[in-house]
């Protein structure tokens, strides 16, 4: 562990969510020109090169990191991840960038409702209320019964109830296995779900277009690299609200290069969500300084 350095890893987080924007631009981008389940599938080939590169250097190298007394655990997380992505690069296809986010930053949400009756923690009425605040956000964004509703709104939401359950399966896995061993079978799980799935939908693509997966590639990878030192030199609590930058960042993306339009109900309902989002953050991180 580093020695611990905020500012440091404000700055970092922050480059971490600019990233990890981008690679949803791209994502977005190739969706559109090609199957979902193929994208993604190149995508975890150089993920996966990129997890077992990380665990062959560290302590016990590649035998220490696949070494885990909860296999099932493990496997389900890498399962839910991919999953996940899946279906929120489809929602991209579907919604955009802007609504998309807008919608997924909820999951912060999900992780502090969910932590009660999966990992056993207490959620006390002030964060319930956030919890509450932030979902009338995501019901401003869908307006149900204010005009048609799109099913489609819906995936994104799936998205962040599928990465609520992996963020708390990951905190379960943590009591017993390090973050290399949770890190090693979230990529080579996911290789191996996306190859078998996604190797029937092969399509033949552009040589601009290989360029651009290439990116993907650089970017994912860059991204993990760049949340591993955000969280080696500063405390999750400290950093986790600025990762809502991403929202900002997708959205301008959507906007700028994709003409997506940012409608009232969107802005409104995602503020919602995300004030609601950094309290239930701030909340935790107070109970948890109580604690010490």
């Amino acid at each position: 562990m580093s020695a611990q350095n905020t500012r440091l890893g404000i700055w970092l987080m922050v480059a971490t969510t600019f990233v990890f924007a981008m690679q949803d631009g791209i994502s977005r981008h190739l969706a559109g020109e090609y199957n979902v389940l193929m994208v993604v599938m190149i995508r975890y080939w150089f993920f996966a090169a990129f997890v077992i590169a990380m665990a062959a250097r560290s302590a016990g190298g590649l035998r220490a990191a696949a070494a885990t007394s909860q296999p099932w655990v493990q496997v389900t997380r890498g399962v839910l991840l991919a999953t996940e992505i899946c279906v929120m690069v489809l929602a991209f296809v579907l919604l955009g960038l802007v609504e998309s986010h807008a919608v997924f930053t909820s999951y912060p949400l999900l992780v502090a409702a969910l932590s009660g009756p999966i990992l056993g923690e207490k959620v006390g009425w002030r964060r319930w209320t956030a919890i509450g605040i932030g979902f009338v956000g995501v019901l401003i964004i869908l307006q149900p019964g204010v005009r048609v509703f799109q099913p489609e709104a819906l995936v994104p939401l799936a998205a962040a109830f599928m990465f609520a359950l992996y963020g708390l399966l990951t905190r379960y896995a943590a009591r017993k296995d390090t973050t290399t061993v949770s890190f090693f079978y979230t990529g080579t799980v996911g290789c191996v779900v996306m190859t078998a799935v996604g190797v029937w939908f092969w399509e033949p693509m552009t040589g601009p277009d290989w360029g651009w997966m290439a990116l993907l590639c650089v970017t994912g990878a860059l991204g993990h690299w760049l949340l591993i030192k955000t969280y080696d030199v500063a405390e999750a609590s400290a950093v986790q609200p600025f990762a809502y930058l991403q929202l900002v960042f997708a959205a301008t993306l959507g906007i700028t290069v994709f003409g997506e339009r940012l409608e009232w109900n969107v802005a409104l309902g995602a503020a919602l969500v995300v004030a609601a989002g950094v309290f239930t953050l701030l909340r935790a991180r107070a109970k948890e300084k109580g604690r010490a």
